[in-house]
């Protein structure tokens, strides 16, 4: 069950983030989104990526009134939940809000490198564009929530004041990837995830190439 600690950017204009109740997502970025999990938890890594079958991404956009549109999906490689000046506050964290899984909880979360946020924060400026949510995998299916595609506990204290979107993709079938959207990560906070063709405005970012 992957969590951040990634801070939003501020609002885009009149209205904030807060707003939003529909969310436009390009099928291609969707399908960015959907190969990069499938990838993940088959146990394909590219260069550069931790070995952990759990995937997390940035996404950024632009807002125009209530409706956010996604404009590009970042999928990010490191995950500093390990590091010794983290991991003893995350496991408290993880200890005390977790629901129990069968991934042991020192294995829980994700924690993003400063590094790739700059990245996002430096691609944003070059294209006009803001980091407005952040995605991650649900690939345990729980007895009480088979499909796990809402927000934990744990979840909503990481996204808390965090002014971001938090988007969960359900992936306990790989066969039928889902993505649903919480604003802080508040089940009762939900957007309308709207699935649109091909958009002008979308980008893709390869990872390969863009470090």
């Amino acid at each position: 069950m992957p969590t951040t600690e990634v801070r939003a950017t501020p609002a885009l204009g009149r209205e904030t983030l807060a707003d939003v109740r529909e969310i436009t997502l390009p099928r291609p970025l969707f399908a960015g989104i959907a190969g990069h999990v499938v990838r993940k938890l088959t146990g394909h890594y590219i260069e550069g990526e931790v070995s952990e079958r759990k995937a997390f991404g940035l996404l950024l956009g632009r807002q125009a009134g209530t409706t956010l549109h996604v404009a590009a999906v970042l999928p990010l490689l490191a995950n500093m939940r390990r590091d010794p000046d983290i991991a003893d506050d995350m496991d408290e964290l993880v200890d005390q809000y977790a629901i129990p899984s069968e991934t042991p909880n020192d294995q829980r979360g994700w924690i993003a490198h400063p590094r790739e946020l700059m990245d996002a924060e430096d691609f944003c400026d070059e294209h006009g564009l803001a980091v407005v949510g952040n995605y991650h995998t649900h690939r345990v299916p729980w007895p009480q929530d088979p499909r796990r595609d809402t927000c934990t506990r744990l979840d909503r204290l990481l996204a808390e004041e965090s002014g971001q979107w938090v988007f969960i993709v359900s992936a306990t079938d790989l066969h039928r990837i889902t993505v649903r959207a919480f604003y802080e990560g508040q089940n009762d906070r939900e957007a309308d995830v709207r699935l649109l063709p091909a958009a002008p405005h979308a980008i893709s970012i390869d990872r390969k190439s863009h470090r």
